[in-house]
C-alpha cells in the first residue's frame, strides 16, 4: 500500500495547508468530497484582494515523488479542472545538447471534468506514468 503526503490551497488563506499522509485507497474519495462547487461560488463573491489562489488539491507519492495537483476553476460555479503532474524527470536543454535531472518537472492540462481527474488519479495511485505523461503535456 502505498502513502501520499497531501495538501490543500484554501483561496482565502495566504499559506498551503499540509493536510498528512494519506492511503492510496482515500485518494479518490478525499478528491470527491472536496466542496468545490461551494468554495468557488464563496470566490465569485469575495473581493478578489481576499483570494490568493484557485482552490487546489495536491497528492504526491513520497516514494517516487511523482504528484498531482488539481485546481478547480469557474466564476462563480465549477467550470473545470486544471491538472498539474509533477515528476523527476531527464531534459534535454539548448537544443538537446545538454541534459539534466529536474526533480520537480511540471507540465498541465486544462479543461478537465470530475471524470478525468478521478481517471488521473487513479493512474497516480496505480503507477500508470505512461498514461500521464501521455495525458498531461
Amino acid at each position: 500500500m502505498k502513502t501520499f503526503r497531501h495538501s490543500f490551497c484554501d483561496p482565502f488563506k495566504p499559506d498551503v495547508i499540509e493536510l498528512g499522509d494519506v492511503k492510496n485507497q482515500e485518494i479518490i474519495s478525499r478528491f470527491e468530497q472536496m466542496p468545490w462547487d461551494e468554495i468557488i461560488s464563496r470566490m465569485g463573491k469575495a473581493k478578489e484582494s481576499d483570494i490568493h489562489y484557485s482552490p487546489s488539491l495536491e497528492f504526491e507519492d513520497k516514494t517516487t515523488k511523482h504528484g498531482i495537483t488539481i485546481s478547480a476553476v469557474g466564476t462563480s460555479s465549477l467550470e473545470e479542472f486544471y491538472v498539474f503532474y509533477k515528476r523527476p524527470k531527464r531534459v534535454k536543454k539548448f537544443f538537446g545538447l545538454i541534459e539534466s535531472d529536474d526533480p520537480e518537472y511540471l507540465t498541465d492540462v486544462t479543461g478537465q471534468t470530475k471524470e478525468d481527474v478521478i481517471d488521473i488519479l487513479n493512474a497516480l495511485i496505480n503507477g500508470k506514468y505512461d498514461f500521464l505523461d501521455s495525458k498531461i503535456k
